[in-house]
């Protein structure tokens, strides 16, 4: 007989078997923490944690990917910044007191790794990748004292070879057609650390995350390979 407040199906009804080899695991040994780009969670780059956390068979992961613009996500129709307005927009959308700031975001995701540290299992390491603008604040938490043992930019924005000096941990940078060729050569010679800067160059800024074409087979193909050099690289 069912109790109060509960069906009678729930407490009549035995569960039913069924076959299905779960992706996932109840505890892993290893997480990787991704800093999205300025457009949030996109499928494209939701889908791309699934394949950081499910790719590899040797290696399962969790996957953590917080919130840290907390919605307050760039206006797509500021792309491209051909007006003053536009431009004026993005300013101070990435400036000191803009919901973008660099140094800001950096804040946010370190007290994210606290809190992972305090509310799950012990992890042998933690791995962090950036999209975009996530790239630039990855660059910034792989410094000395980092949490983080290895790291992953993608498609980078903000890119400053200054940074690359100051980096301590292995780093991967997957830079698109879009990228100042230039730039990235300076950054990948000032990197002090065991690394892979590879040039996509018929991807656009973006492929890996919301501006991904998974509809076009190369530009599925070359989110694919991209997801699959980082997911190696860690």
């Amino acid at each position: 007989m069912a109790q109060q407040g509960n069906s009678a199906a729930c407490c009549t009804i035995p569960p039913v078997s069924a076959d299905y080899k779960e992706k996932g695991e109840f505890a892993a040994a290893a997480a990787i923490v991704l800093v999205y780009d300025i457009f949030g969670f996109s499928p494209q780059i939701l889908q791309g944690a699934d394949l950081l956390a499910h790719a590899s068979s040797k290696h399962q992961y969790r996957v953590y990917m917080p919130d840290i613009l907390v919605g307050n996500l760039a206006d797509p129709a500021w792309f491209p910044p051909d007006t003053l307005e536009k431009s004026q927009a993005m300013g101070s959308y990435f400036g000191p007191q803009g919901p973008a700031d660099a140094n800001t975001m950096l804040a946010k995701l370190l007290s994210v790794v606290n809190a992972i540290k305090e509310t799950s299992s012990p992890m042998e390491a933690l791995g962090v990748l950036g999209y975009c603008w996530g790239a630039k604040i990855v660059s910034l938490a792989s410094t000395a004292d980092t949490p983080f043992k290895a790291a992953g930019e993608v498609h980078p924005s903000g890119l400053d070879p200054a940074d690359a000096p100051k980096i301590t941990i292995p780093l991967c940078m997957l830079a698109s057609q879009d990228e100042d060729a230039s730039l990235v050569k300076a950054f990948e010679e000032g990197l002090v650390v065991p690394k892979l800067v590879e040039r996509y160059e018929e991807a656009p800024h973006g492929w890996m995350a919301s501006r991904g074409d998974l509809e076009d087979a190369k530009g599925k193909a070359d989110y694919e390979r991209g997801y699959a050099t980082v997911l190696a690289f860690l």
